[in-house]
């Protein structure tokens, strides 16, 4: 048994981040993500479509994060996730490990806090 629980960040006993709970926390206020992440990128149906920030890309299109999953590819360059961790991590150049421990401190996530959805 981990301890590990989706209502807390941080496993018990562990440094490693709670992905779950912290993608769970990100997913409640995506959209919101997106904007601050990609500002000049704009919701289309289901997906947020945005320029991507790292190459060099002059048009919407080719990037894109489907707002109810958090999946999220950019199709010019085979980059691709599935949830806002690793769009963290992606866009920030960061491990995993290290996206989500900022995500989580970015979300108000404090280990031992309960984050019920």
């Amino acid at each position: 048994m981990t301890g590990r629980t989706a209502s807390r960040p941080v496993a018990r006993g562990s440094k490693r981040p709670d992905f779950t709970a912290i993608n769970q926390a990100a997913m409640a206020v995506l959209p919101g993500l997106l904007r601050r992440w990609l500002p000049n990128g704009r919701t289309e149906g289901h997906e947020y479509v945005a320029r991507n920030p790292r190459r060099c890309d002059r048009h919407h299109g080719s990037f894109k994060i489907n707002l109810r999953t958090g999946k999220w590819a950019d199709f010019a360059c085979d980059a691709r996730g599935g949830d806002p961790v690793s769009l963290s991590a992606y866009l920030s150049g960061l491990s995993q490990t290290e996206a989500a421990r900022r995500l989580s401190t970015m979300l108000g996530m404090t280990p031992g806090r309960n984050h019920a959805s």
